[in-house]
C-alpha cells in the first residue's frame, strides 16, 4: 500500500517547499496540505494531478515503488537458473533472476574443454567478463584474444562474439552484458 501523504511530504521537502508555499501554488490551504501529508484526507484526482505537476513528478512515477523497495538484493544458489547446452559443451547460470528488468545481466558460464558459448551476433551494448577458472579464447569478429584466469575482457557488442575453451580444463567466467542479452 502506498503512503500517499508520506510521498507528498517527501516530494514537497525535496523541492524545498513549505506547506504554505505548496498550498499557495495550488490555491489550497496550508491546513489541507497538512491533512494530506498526515493521511487525514485524500485528494481528488484533479487535486492529485495538480499536486504532482507542481512537484514535478509524473503520475506513474508517483505510484511506482521506489528503487529497492521490496526488491531482492542478495541472491543465493537456490535463486540461480541453470541451462546446460551439451552440444556446445557449456552451462550458463543466470545468477540474478529476472535480470531482463535491470540494466545488466550477469551470468556464470562454464565451458568444458573443446566447448564454446553460443555465437552472438552483433547487438547494441557492452560486455564484460572475468575468468574465474581456466582459460578461454574470446572470438570478436574473427579476431582471437586469449584470456587467462584472473584476467578480464571488455568490448562493445557490435561485432559477432563468443568464447571458446581450447584448453584441457574447465573454464568458468563471470560474464556481464548490458543491456541484458543472454
Amino acid at each position: 500500500m502506498i503512503d500517499i501523504g508520506k510521498k507528498i511530504r517527501a516530494l514537497r521537502l525535496g523541492n524545498n517547499l513549505t506547506q504554505e508555499e505548496l498550498a499557495n501554488r495550488l490555491e489550497l490551504t496550508k491546513g489541507y496540505i497538512s491533512q494530506l501529508e498526515n493521511n487525514l484526507t485524500s485528494p481528488s484526482i484533479q487535486t492529485l494531478f495538480a499536486l504532482l505537476e507542481v512537484l514535478g513528478v509524473e503520475t506513474h512515477e508517483f505510484f511506482s515503488k521506489p528503487e529497492g523497495e521490496d526488491a531482492k538484493i542478495v541472491f543465493t544458489k537456490e535463486d540461480f537458473y541453470e541451462k546446460e547446452n551439451p552440444d556446445l559443451g557449456s552451462t550458463i547460470s543466470w545468477i540474478v533472476p529476472n535480470a531482463l528488468k535491470y540494466e545488466m545481466e550477469p551470468i556464470i558460464i562454464e565451458i568444458m574443454p573443446g566447448g564454446q558459448s553460443t555465437i552472438d551476433d552483433s547487438h547494441p551494448g557492452e560486455e564484460f567478463g572475468y575468468v574465474l577458472e581456466g582459460q578461454v579464447t574470446l572470438v570478436l569478429n574473427k579476431t582471437r584474444h586469449i584470456v587467462k584466469k584472473g584476467e578480464t575482457f571488455y568490448y562493445m557488442a557490435n561485432k559477432e562474439h563468443y568464447l571458446q575453451n581450447l584448453g584441457n580444463s574447465v573454464a568458468r567466467i563471470l560474464w556481464i552484458s548490458t543491456p541484458p542479452m543472454f
